[in-house]
């Protein structure tokens, strides 16, 4: 309840400010801040958007103030929510995940927007290149939605028992079939079977569970997606309640209970869109600042879920691993 209170405080309760105080932040540049899950699932991505702001002399309700719009992993809501940012104006949107990205650019064709997703950009149709971006998108990408193959086959090291595994996906990320393609020719690779199962709300993740126990998965891999992330405490608590061995592509999931994550840090991802909305406020054009790539893939292994789940994680494999949560 604390860390709760704590983020509403941090997001700012503009309702409860005094007039005087609500008139001098109306005066100070907007950052649109518009995000496919729900808040309290990305605490974490808010802090470190934030830093890289700050990283450029940003301050939050010194010399900018940021609204935030949270579509609690209802993609269909992103729409309205791009268009009131639009409306408020907001001198910079920041947008998190392909479908947030997407539906800021429909909304507007002059307002800069910064985007922080996994996916490719350019086949998302959001940039013309990713050193020249052009226009006035720009942004920084982890390409979680490029690495399902290799989280499988870490997570067929991590499980070698497990010859079913399950793919939970969002058939509303724009990237869900290439995530499925992925996943499925290293499934083929691998000798494994690999089906699929679906989710975009809470009562179908109880489902998709109910479905991948029925058919005996030996674990779960989780694809990378901003609606799935806001159910993550719900995710856990089953894979627990069925003893499911899980993947994510973000490490912070794995702090939390996952048995694994693969990918590049979105931290520094939305560090870095911090910084490019700290730049174009400054001036610069998206349409000229590249698109930032990460340069570094982490192995996280969390033991504490290893050991409740009566793994014996091979030395070789910890000595793998980029962290090893005990």
């Amino acid at each position: 309840m604390n860390r709760r209170r704590d983020f509403i405080a941090l997001l700012g309760g503009a309702a409860a400010w005094p007039l005087a105080a609500r008139a001098q932040q109306a005066a100070l540049p907007v950052v649109g801040f518009l995000h496919g899950a729900s808040a309290e699932a990305v605490h974490f991505q808010v802090v470190a958007f934030i830093q890289g702001l700050s990283q450029i002399g940003y301050v939050v309700g010194k010399n900018v103030t940021i609204e935030y719009r949270f579509a609690n992993g209802q993609y269909d809501r992103l729409p309205a929510l791009a268009a009131e940012l639009v409306r408020r104006p907001a001198a910079v949107i920041a947008a998190v995940n392909p479908v947030a990205a997407l539906a800021a650019k429909q909304a507007t064709t002059s307002i800069p927007i910064v985007f922080s997703l996994g996916s490719d950009p350019v086949k998302d149709g959001l940039v013309v290149s990713l050193n020249r971006p052009g226009g006035n998108i720009t942004g920084a990408t982890f390409f979680a939605n490029l690495l399902d193959a290799k989280r499988l086959d870490l997570l067929h090291q991590l499980v070698p028992s497990a010859h079913v595994v399950a793919m939970l996906f969002n058939p509303r990320n724009a990237e869900a079939e290439l995530q499925k393609s992925n996943a499925q020719e290293a499934a083929r690779v691998l000798g494994l079977q690999l089906f699929f199962v679906q989710a975009s709300t809470e009562a179908e993740i109880d489902d998709a569970f109910a479905s991948l126990v029925k058919q005996r998965a030996g674990a779960i891999l989780v694809a990378g997606d901003s609606a799935l992330g806001s159910y993550t405490d719900q995710i856990l608590k089953l894979a627990a309640r069925y003893a499911l061995p899980t993947s994510t592509t973000i490490r912070e999931q794995a702090a939390a209970g996952y048995l694994m994550s693969y990918g590049a840090s979105i931290t520094e991802t939305l560090r870095q869109a911090g910084n490019y909305v700290g730049r174009i406020l400054k001036g610069e054009k998206p349409g000229d600042l590249p698109v930032q790539q990460p340069t570094k893939f982490e192995f996280v292994i969390n033991m504490r879920t290893a050991k409740a789940l009566g793994l014996d994680v091979p030395a070789s494999l910890q000595l793998l691993a980029d962290e090893v949560i005990e």
